[in-house]
């Protein structure tokens, strides 16, 4: 995995982190569900680098 896609994916996962503790803590369930939605595409982006990076091996 390289170096720019890792950062890019954890970067995702705490933007949704983040998004998702805002929402909860103000009562927007929208934002809450965002952020949800942002750290699931995070990890799934993570899986996928690591597929390619086992494969190249």
């Amino acid at each position: 995995m390289t170096k720019k896609n890792k950062v890019k994916n954890s970067a995702q996962i705490v933007k949704g982190k983040v998004k998702s503790t805002t929402g909860r803590a103000t009562g927007n369930g929208q934002l809450e569900v965002e952020g949800e939605a942002d750290q699931m595409k995070g990890n799934l982006k993570q899986a996928g680098e690591k597929v390619k990076d086992a494969f190249k091996k």
